[in-house]
């Protein structure tokens, strides 16, 4: 058996009207301090990684309204956006993704926040869940 492509979870994700807010929210109700925040003009967003554990809880804030984020707050509101996991090589895991039929929002690896490599999958063909793949 070879060994699996997720190795771990990187990040659960949450749309927010206000990053401010939400940052609060979690400070003051559970102690979760900012470990990283940064504006990711090529999604639109900008974020927030609160660290739990191994992993994050990561905030987002669109800052263009015809940002992913922007869209998704329009249609569902604030709550989950996807999950990110992480992998020791992005573009073995998005060609396993595409190997299998499934269908991708990123053809290739890009840069992500804090100088990963992530590329997303898209929701239709994962149950419903929008996956985001994170190399460090």
């Amino acid at each position: 058996m070879t060994a699996p492509l997720l190795t771990e979870i990187d990040h659960v994700a949450i749309a927010v009207n206000d990053l401010d807010d939400a940052v609060a929210y979690y400070h003051d109700t559970f102690g979760c301090t900012v470990e990283h925040r940064e504006v990711v003009e090529s999604d639109g967003v900008e974020e927030v990684l609160l660290k739990v554990a191994d992993s994050y809880v990561q905030l987002l804030m669109p800052i263009r309204d015809d940002s992913p984020v922007a869209k998704y707050l329009a249609n569902k509101g604030e709550g989950l956006h996807h999950v990110g996991y992480r992998v020791d090589d992005c573009a073995v895991a998005l060609a396993s993704v595409k190997e299998h039929g499934h269908r991708v929002i990123d053809e290739a690896p890009r840069p992500g926040s804090r100088g990963t490599t992530v590329a997303f999958v898209h929701p239709k063909t994962a149950f419903g869940t929008l996956i985001e793949l994170v190399q460090e």
